[in-house]
């Protein structure tokens, strides 16, 4: 075994000594009663404060998994245990020592994946393989795992060009986890593009959802259509109750106006936030109201933000011609990397890096620039500073970074999706990582 899988493999004994006594507490709790209050989260700090140093970019990585097939999700149970999705269908069970696979969701549509070595193609011409950006993608644990055992996938489901996205959930514990899937939420709309997908339980222990406009433009602003949208549901996929409930609104939607959000987080005081694809640049990083307005596709320039001050606005928009793609990632408050503590930090797909973002409350000192970005101007949201700076440039697509229960960081990257570029995939790809100050 070597150092890296050692190391994990001690950290989720502790944590899984720990986590059965606080599991043994909420046995008689049933799946769907959880208590929604967000003060009550582990992390709830309302008098968290910004970083005003900027964050240590010389960072490096260490390997904990490879030969992975696209991962791309992570989430860890309260014991330590660690699920990650693979997109070609896979939900896989990491315990430190063994890899196994939990579920295979059998209606989900087929994709492929490259070998992981680079060939001498031009990567657009494997751009589009099978399955597109469908396929097996979030995957969230419940908060009170191993009891109830679910765990929580959302994946594209159908035949040829009849799909939709769906959230189902699988009693991981159980002989044969496939014959307890419960379906969740279906009816999202899917495409072999902009299909959103990322799940997590947040501070209030409901189900955030983020769902893509799967192509269609017009449905993110469609408030019955589920394209383009920030979900909040139970743990049965019911409505949270204190949704905004608009007149017109699916009760399950939190906000509209949504082009491909792939990140889901919190702020310490527990307020939500997002990163989102857009069109050839204009990425976005969003600090959500509940019940707003993003935007998409009506306004996505500074122009349009101005003439329509009804839509909320972002914190960061990257501008034409400026691409991350951001993916996965966590609001970090962890100390394994101590600068980057209290700053968003995601995975980049087209420009191949990890994001690091700082946003400062309005009125509070903001971080020297120093090999970033400073993002200003009178359109961007007036609650928040944003400031960006890029690292880890050695790993190619990187699809998530998530916060473990130890306080590390923990990367997957996608390079045999068959669109890496500059050498990518390279031999042991994909990868699940640990980034380390």
């Amino acid at each position: 075994m070597d150092d890296s899988r050692r190391r994990f493999l001690a950290t989720t004994a502790t944590i899984a000594a720990a986590g059965v006594a606080g599991c043994l507490a909420g046995q008689s709790r049933p799946d769907d009663d959880l208590a929604h209050d967000a003060t009550a989260w582990t992390n709830y700090d309302p008098d968290w404060t910004a970083p005003t140093d900027a964050p240590d970019t010389d960072v490096r990585t260490e390997d904990v998994l490879t030969g992975l097939e696209v991962p791309w999700d992570v989430s860890f149970a309260p014991d330590g245990t660690l699920f990650l999705t693979e997109r070609v269908g896979r939900v896989r069970r990491f315990d430190g020592d063994t890899l196994s696979t939990v579920a295979a969701p059998e209606d989900a549509i087929d994709v492929s994946a490259v070998d992981d070595e680079p060939d001498d193609k031009p990567y657009w011409e494997t751009w589009w393989v099978a399955g597109g950006e469908g396929g097996t993608l979030g995957v969230a644990v419940h908060p009170n795992y191993p009891n109830p055992g679910w765990l929580y996938v959302y994946y594209t489901a159908g035949n040829e060009d009849d799909w939709e996205n769906r959230v189902a959930r699988f009693d991981a514990t159980a002989d044969d986890p496939a014959s307890t899937r419960e379906i969740v939420v279906r009816g999202i709309p899917a495409a072999e593009a902009q299909n959103g997908g990322r799940i997590v339980f947040g501070p209030d222990n409901h189900l955030w959802v983020t769902t893509g406009d799967a192509a269609t433009k017009a449905d993110a602003q469609d408030p019955q259509s589920l394209a383009g949208k920030v979900l909040r549901v139970q743990a049965t996929g019911a409505p949270a109750e204190d949704n905004p409930r608009h007149d017109g609104w699916d009760d399950r939607v939190y906000t509209l106006g949504h082009r491909n959000p792939q990140c889901i987080t919190w702020l310490p005081d527990a307020t939500p936030v997002v990163t989102e694809h857009g069109p050839n640049g204009l990425d976005e990083v969003s600090v959500l109201e509940a019940g707003g307005n993003y935007g998409w596709p009506d306004v996505r320039r500074p122009e349009g933000y101005r003439a329509n001050p009804e839509m909320s606005r972002p914190a960061l928009n990257t501008g034409l011609e400026n691409s991350w793609a951001p993916t996965g990632g966590t609001f970090y408050t962890g100390d394994a990397v101590p600068s980057w503590r209290n700053c968003l930090v995601f995975g980049q797909l087209i420009a191949q890096r990890v994001g690091v973002v700082s946003l400062t409350p309005d009125g509070e000192t903001r971080p020297p620039t120093g090999d970033g970005q400073r993002f200003e101007g009178d359109w961007l949201d007036a609650d928040f500073g944003a400031t960006a700076w890029q690292t880890l440039g050695s790993l190619g697509r990187v699809r998530c970074v998530v916060e473990g229960p130890d306080g590390a960081l923990y990367a997957t990257t996608s390079n045999r999706d068959g669109r890496a570029k500059e050498g990518y995939p390279k031999k042991g790809d994909d990868r699940l990582v640990r980034i380390v100050a």
